[in-house]
C-alpha cells in the first residue's frame, strides 16, 4: 500500500512521465485483492495502461503489465487485442509468446493458446540450446502446462499424453526449483479431466532436483488427486489418509504464512471431505463440504502462474448434483462454473447431461453442439463426443 501511495504522488506531481505511470499502474494491481469483485484498482490500472499503449505499442511491459492486470474472468475481454499484439512485439522471448494465452485460457480460445504456447515452448528450448543450459528452462514446462490444459479442453488426449510422456523425460530444471507446479499438474490433470479415477488414486510423484517436501502447495496437488480417485472407486480408507496428508500441507501454508496457498489447498481439502461422505451416502454433508469450496474458490480465485484450478470445485459441485439426480441443481452450478470457466469440456458435457435429464432438449442440444464444436478437427477418444452425435442425430430424427 505504501509503495501505491508514493507511486501515486510521482504519478500526480510528474503527469507527462509515462514510465511513472505505469509503474503507479504496476502498483494498483499490487495492491488488488482477489476478493474485491468490482476490480476498482485493475481498471484504474487498466485505464492507466491502455491510455499509454497506443503511444507506445511496441512497449513490451505495457503489454505485459494490461495481460496479468486483466487476468479474471470478468475481465479478460479486455485485454484480447493486447494479447494478440504481443507476441509480434517480442518474437524471440519465450515468455512474451506465453503471455497471451493467459488471456487467452480465461476465454476459452483453446486454439490460440496452444499456438501460443507452442511458439513459446520452442522458444524456450531454442535459449536453452544457445546458452548450453545445464537442464530445461524452466519456460519450456511453464507452456507445457497451459499446452496441457488447452488439449485437454478439446477432448485431445493424444496431445496431452505426448506432452505428459515427454515431461517425465525431464529430470532437471533452470533454475531449479522454479516452476515445480507443472510437474505436479500435468499428470493430475489428465486423470481428473479424465475422470480416471483409479490412476488417480494410484498417482506418483515425478522424480525431478526439486525438493519436494519445500513445496506443500505443489504436492497438494497429487495427494488431492488420490483423495478424489479413492472416493470414486470406494477406497475411503485411503481417500482419508490422502486427506490426512492434504491438512498437513495446509497447515504447513499457515504456518508459513502464505495465505493464499493455504485456502487453494483448503478448497482442495473441503472438496476431499465432501466425496469422502458422498461415498458413504452422507449427501447432506458432502453438499455442505463442496458448496463450502465452491465458496470460498469464488473468494480466492487462481495463482497467477496457473491456467487454472486442476478441477474447479464448482465443476465439482455439479458432477456431485448430477450423482444425486438433481438435474435442475446440476446445471445451475454448470451454468455457474462455465461463466468463469468459459469452454470448459466437463463443464459443458456435464451442463448437456444435466439439461437432458431435464428434457430440456433445446438447450441439451446447445451445449452438446458446444462440445463437438471444442473437438472440432481433433481425432478425440472422449466418449462423451459419441455421446454427444448420438444425442444431437435423435433430435434431428
Amino acid at each position: 500500500m505504501k509503495m501505491a501511495q508514493k507511486m501515486s504522488e510521482i504519478y500526480d506531481n510528474y503527469p507527462d512521465d509515462k514510465e511513472a505511470a505505469i509503474f503507479y499502474a504496476l502498483a494498483l494491481f499490487g495492491i488488488a485483492s482477489p476478493e474485491d469483485k468490482t476490480y476498482e484498482y485493475q481498471k484504474k490500472a487498466g485505464s492507466i495502461l491502455e491510455s499509454i499503449f497506443p503511444f507506445q505499442p511496441n512497449h513490451p511491459g505495457i503489454a505485459h503489465y494490461i495481460i496479468h492486470n486483466y487476468d479474471h474472468p470478468e475481465l479478460a475481454q479486455l485485454a484480447l487485442n493486447t494479447a494478440r499484439k504481443y507476441a509480434d512485439i517480442a518474437p524471440a522471448s519465450s515468455h512474451a509468446q506465453h503471455m497471451p494465452s493467459h488471456i487467452f485460457t480465461r476465454l476459452g480460445l483453446w486454439d490460440e493458446s496452444i499456438q501460443s504456447n507452442l511458439s513459446s515452448a520452442s522458444s524456450a528450448q531454442c535459449y536453452a540450446e544457445a546458452t548450453e543450459m545445464q537442464g530445461h528452462w524452466h519456460y519450456e514446462i511453464h507452456a507445457m502446462g497451459y499446452l496441457v490444459y488447452a488439449y485437454l479442453q478439446q477432448g485431445d488426449n493424444t496431445k496431452a499424453t505426448e506432452q505428459y510422456e515427454y515431461l517425465k523425460t525431464i529430470t532437471k530444471e533452470y533454475p531449479s526449483g522454479s516452476s515445480p507446479y507443472n510437474f505436479g499438474a500435468i499428470p493430475v490433470r489428465i486423470v481428473l479431466e479424465n475422470k480416471q479415477w483409479d490412476k488417480a488414486a494410484k498417482l506418483k510423484y515425478h522424480l525431478t532436483n526439486h525438493q519436494w517436501e519445500q513445496y506443500p502447495w505443489e504436492l497438494a496437488l497429487l495427494h488431492f488427486a488420490r483423495s478424489l480417485g479413492a472416493s470414486h472407486i470406494g477406497n475411503i480408507p485411503l481417500a482419508e489418509e490422502e486427506l490426512d496428508t492434504l491438512r498437513s500441507l495446509q497447515q504447513q501454508l499457515v504456518d508459513f504464512e502464505d495465505h493464499d496457498k493455504a485456502d487453494w489447498v483448503m478448497i482442495q481439502v473441503m472438496a476431499s471431505q465432501a466425496w469422502i461422505h458422498f461415498a458413504k451416502d452422507s449427501y447432506d454433508e458432502a453438499l455442505s463440504f463442496m458448496y463450502e469450496a465452491v465458496k470460498l474458490e469464488e473468494k480466492t480465485g487462481k495463482h497467477p502462474i496457473t491456467p487454472g484450478e486442476v478441477i474447479p470445485a464448482s465443476e465439482l459441485l455439479g458432477d456431485m448434483l448430477l450423482e444425486m439426480d438433481k438435474p435442475s441443481q446440476a446445471l445451475e452450478a454448470y451454468e455457474i462454473d462455465l461463466k468463469g470457466h468459459p469452454n470448459r469440456f466437463n463443464g459443458i458435457y456435464g451442463a448437456a447431461v444435466a439439461a437432458k435429464n431435464l428434457s430440456d432438449h433445446k438447450k441439451a442440444t446447445m451445449y452438446f453442439e458446444e462440445l463437438l464444436k471444442l473437438a472440432e478437427g481433433v481425432d478425440s477418444d472422449r466418449t462423451e463426443l459419441e455421446e454427444a452425435k448420438e444425442f444431437i442425430g435423435q433430435m434431428e430424427s
